[in-house]
């Protein structure tokens, strides 16, 4: 979490998913909320802009750390269904329960933040796509964005986070005009 390429997805974002996590599991009961906190930790333990299966190398680091640890198989299993989700955080996926929907939640929460911490998020992934150039970059973020506008819902509507949602969409429109030019 700490490499130089690292611009958003640092130990500042480690710590605000695992706190989002917890937040958001108050109050509701959790299938295993120390695997969510686990899938948590290990989401983005292996980020590397230019790879395309850092959730799947992630799931297996994941599931080293957590084998070594003493945690049965099926646990491990789980944490890794869940850390390779967050590459599309798809509700509709099967095997999507309340424990995912949590941490898939936690994870996009800065979609809706306000404005302000919303401009440093985006300034800040896109020092980590340095590599490509802007057409690039306006073409694969504006498809990205697309596709979360397109959803029927960002965050899982059994949650109740219909303020997230409204900002999540505000913010996204808004990013997507800046795209546009």
């Amino acid at each position: 979490y700490r490499e130089a390429h690292r611009h958003y997805h640092t130990v500042r974002h480690l710590t605000w998913v695992v706190r989002h996590v917890e937040e958001l599991a108050a109050g509701r009961e959790l299938i295993d909320p120390e695997a969510t906190i686990a899938a948590a930790f290990y989401h983005d333990v292996v980020y590397d802009p230019r790879r395309h299966d850092n959730e799947v190398v992630s799931a297996a680091v994941a599931a080293n750390a957590l084998g070594e640890m003493g945690w049965d198989g099926a646990r491990i299993e789980r944490v890794g269904a869940m850390v390779v989700g967050t590459s599309d955080h798809d509700l509709a996926a099967a095997g999507v329960d309340i424990d995912t929907a949590v941490l898939y939640a936690a994870d996009l929460a800065v979609l809706a933040a306000d404005p302000a911490a919303y401009g440093d998020y985006v300034r800040n992934v896109r020092r980590e796509y340095a590599h490509v150039d802007d057409a690039g970059w306006n073409a694969g973020r504006g498809a990205v964005l697309q596709g979360f506008l397109d959803r029927p819902a960002i965050f899982e509507p059994a949650l109740g986070l219909d303020s997230w949602e409204a900002r999540a969409r505000a913010n996204i429109t808004s990013e997507l005009a800046s795209l546009a030019g």
